[in-house]
């Protein structure tokens, strides 16, 4: 399931670890991260469809990606 949401991404500091935090903002609590830009991002489109698939199964509201949101 990929929905076209916002996602951000940013560098993390040496000190807590180094590499990349990816988020997708609209989806609370979604956020995964990485050593590359690329592997956060694939990190997190599974816990973006772990966090669809827990919203199904509980009845929670699902935001609608925004279309012009930059």
């Amino acid at each position: 399931m990929k929905f076209p949401y916002k996602i951000e991404l940013t560098p993390l500091s040496k000190t807590d670890g180094g590499g990349y935090l990816a988020i997708i903002p609209l989806l609370k609590g979604c956020q995964s991260d990485g050593q590359t830009p690329d592997e956060a991002i694939n990190n997190l489109r599974e816990a973006q469809q772990a966090w669809l698939e827990s919203a199904l199964k509980h009845g929670d509201e699902i935001p609608v990606p925004r279309l012009h949101e930059r």
